[in-house]
């Protein structure tokens, strides 16, 4: 079955969470997905719409006039030096808007993650948003193993885990460990390809992840393989790719994903069929 598919805001970050939901809807997507916590990059746009009032009301405006809905919001970050605490303004402006969903990455001591994310969960639960870890390589959250486990632990009613398909691929996560975990714990998924590297270093898979992602199928990532064993839940195009986001625009460029995702799903169906033959 075709996934529903949302427009990442990592895909066209240089656009505003108002442009973005413009470019969804223009461009065929299901739902819209927008980073309104930086990380604190270097050169990383911020969209507070928690205290950006104007930009917050563009941005509803969007919303109702293309009638899309925002699946989730990133990212929380889990690290040393934030308090969670400080989310609660993002966590209420993200349920204001209709998010569903809140990515949070972690970073530093296992006990203060722990004790961080169950206080996120807490803090979300009475906007109705679930808090969905997602592990990274190079991060302190490292496999599903990782996920899994402080999910668990946790005992929060609105946990879950995030599947990134790139993060999947460059990890020893195996699709067993997948069947192993109630399908409740996975409320959407974040899809891309990606180029083989052999023994990759960290500034590998970091810069693969925020500039080089790849259109499905044009990897080695077995992305439909992995959704087949992950329940009927939305799919967010996050396919961060700087040279195609420069030569095609980003209107452009996010119709290519979600054009090529479209016919990846749909060939991966058909070999399937023959498959059962």
């Amino acid at each position: 079955m075709m996934p529903r598919f949302s427009l990442a805001h990592l895909t066209v970050l240089g656009c505003t969470p108002a442009e973005a939901t413009i470019i969804a809807a223009e461009t065929g997507y299901d739902h819209v997905s927008f980073r309104t916590i930086p990380l604190g990059l270097p050169g990383e746009p911020a969209y507070p719409l928690a205290s950006d009032k104007a930009m917050a009301r563009q941005t509803k405006a969007a919303l109702a006039d293309t009638g899309l809905t925002l699946l989730d919001i990133e990212v929380a970050r889990i690290s040393n030096d934030r308090e969670v605490e400080d989310y609660r303004a993002a966590l209420e402006n993200a349920a204001e808007l209709g998010a569903r969903h809140v990515v949070v990455c972690a970073f530093g001591e296992a006990a203060r993650i722990a004790d961080q994310f169950a206080h996120l969960c807490e803090l979300a639960m009475p906007y109705g948003l679930t808090i969905d870890m997602e592990f990274m390589p190079f991060s302190d959250v490292v496999d599903l193993q990782a996920a899994w486990r402080l999910v668990r632990e946790s005992s929060a009613a609105n946990a879950g885990i995030l599947i990134d398909t790139l993060h999947f691929g460059r990890t020893p996560s195996t699709l067993d460990q997948l069947d192993a975990i109630p399908p409740r714990f996975f409320h959407y998924a974040q899809l891309c390809d990606a180029a083989a590297i052999h023994s990759p270093s960290r500034e590998d898979l970091i810069k693969t992840a925020r500039t080089e992602r790849l259109f499905l199928g044009e990897g080695v990532i077995p992305v439909a393989q992995i959704v087949r064993h992950l329940p009927q839940i939305p799919c967010s195009l996050e396919i961060a790719h700087l040279t195609r986001q420069r030569e095609l625009g980003y209107k452009e460029f996010a119709r290519q994903c979600l054009v090529t995702a479209r016919r990846y799903f749909d060939r991966k169906q058909f070999e399937g069929k023959e498959d059962q033959r």
